[in-house]
């Protein structure tokens, strides 16, 4: 499909929309939304702490947002979403860092591509356990923060449309997400008496050099021609969602999923 919104626009500069904020990003090192988010808070006034398992590509992320960002904070904490003693440190030291946190984006997931009748009790576990369960110590751990700062704050979640959508191969991850989806909501409940919204972004398909190494280009290109745009999301789209969410541009939202898809299913 070709048309007027089939090329991607270049991605927009900041507005200020969370100067003075202090965030915290998840699965934020390499080239996916988890970095794209920490720059557009940087873009929009934010200081960060990213966090990754992988140490060598989180400190490599982590150096290049410094030197793009040289008037902003950027701090870099090791974090495994798998361990809960791991998750509860990051909120600690990104405190710690940043003198108080205000944003916490829950990015950490994993995929994979199985059939339901060949998938091992270990793909599903592996799945589960970092894209829903990890999210659910993050959070966890971050109302924890946020009931005794009591300044209230924000926390995204990362979901997919696969939350919605059925696509062969996936149950497992598409099962995480549905779950990410039901905890936001849930979550965002409870979460209110702290001051604290919750909200979570669907994307469809957001294409970078890490998703071509892991996945077949042409699945790659085949999801990305059925959206109506005939392209994936740049992961900057995603991010800039990400951002309003976390502004006061949505102060009266919490509990939604917001699809970041030119369908939503």
């Amino acid at each position: 499909m070709t048309g007027p919104l089939s090329v991607p626009p270049p991605s927009i500069p900041g507005h200020g929309l969370l100067t003075g904020r202090k965030a915290v990003i998840t699965a934020a090192a390499g080239t996916g939304i988890g970095s794209a988010t920490a720059r557009r808070l940087l873009e929009e006034g934010a200081d960060v702490v990213v966090s990754d398992w992988h140490e060598r590509r989180l400190t490599e992320t982590a150096e290049l947002l410094a030197k793009e960002f040289p008037e902003r904070k950027v701090g870099a904490v090791v974090c495994d979403v798998r361990d809960t003693a791991q998750v509860n440190q990051l909120l600690t030291d990104a405190a710690a860092e940043l003198g108080r946190i205000d944003i916490m984006v829950n990015n950490a997931g994993l995929g994979g591509e199985t059939p339901v009748v060949d998938m091992t009790d270990e793909q599903w576990d592996q799945v589960l356990d970092i894209t829903l369960t990890g999210t659910f110590r993050c959070t966890r751990a971050a109302l924890g923060y946020f009931r005794s700062a009591g300044h209230g704050g924000v926390i995204v979640n990362n979901a997919s449309v696969l939350g919605w959508r059925a696509q062969h191969g996936q149950a497992h991850y598409a099962a995480a997400k549905a779950g990410v989806m039901a905890l936001t909501r849930c979550s965002a409940v409870e979460a209110a008496e702290f001051g604290v919204r919750i909200n979570a972004v669907a994307p469809s398909i957001a294409r970078h050099p890490f998703l071509d190494k892991v996945s077949s280009s042409e699945l790659l290109d085949a999801l990305s021609e059925r959206e109506a745009f005939g392209r994936a999301a740049e992961p900057w789209e995603v991010a800039a969602t990400i951002a309003m969410l976390a502004s006061d541009y949505t102060s009266y939202l919490t509990g939604e999923v917001v699809s970041v898809s030119s369908q939503r299913a």
